[in-house]
């Protein structure tokens, strides 16, 4: 029988630099008012926080991510929410519309999303990772099946960081740069 390791809570965290929610540009250049921090996350969060901790994902990438993430939970991808027993039911009120104007707004997102993913398969993996919080091990049994996730996934929040305008402008990799002749 094979022993396992001990669990190590700190492992699961790591220091990252992140943009300071309190930054004030009217403060800028004072040290008490630095434009990025520090800050401490649990990579066992998410897939999408233990590929950006780990490097595989870049900024722009992340916030494809996150924000895919939050249109799926603004369309109720998040589950309906308990009902409140204790709460006296009124007679003669108004209904209530079921579909609010920003689950409307996110649909439209999410529909653009789709289409700029063009396959289907594309779009249930960006779901299932970004919008489910399922894992890479619970999509890929072996390790050429999660790798595969993982890359596959990266071009996903490319396409998607590129719709929303969050991309950074790469160079490609498969170009050849032209040497200077001096």
């Amino acid at each position: 029988m094979v022993k396992r390791k001990p669990h190590d809570p700190q492992r699961s965290l790591r220091a990252v630099v992140v943009d300071n929610p309190f930054y004030s540009r009217a403060h800028s250049g004072t040290a008490g008012n630095p434009k990025q921090i520090s800050a401490v996350i649990n990579t066992r969060q998410s897939a999408v926080i233990m590929l950006y901790s780990r490097g595989r994902l870049d900024p722009a990438q992340l916030a494809a991510a996150n924000k895919f993430g939050a249109l799926w939970e603004t369309m109720g991808g998040k589950g309906a929410g308990a009902i409140d027993y204790g709460k006296e039911p009124v007679d003669g009120g108004q209904r209530s519309d079921p579909i609010t104007e920003r689950q409307l707004m996110a649909a439209d997102e999410l529909r653009r999303a789709r289409r700029r993913l063009r396959d289907p398969d594309r779009y249930r993996l960006v779901c299932r990772i970004c919008g489910e919080g399922y894992a890479l091990h619970e999509l890929g049994r072996s390790r050429r099946g999660k790798l595969a996730a993982a890359n596959e996934l990266r071009s996903c929040l490319d396409d998607l960081a590129d719709l929303w305008g969050v991309a950074t402008h790469r160079p490609n990799p498969h170009m050849r740069r032209a040497k200077k002749e001096e």
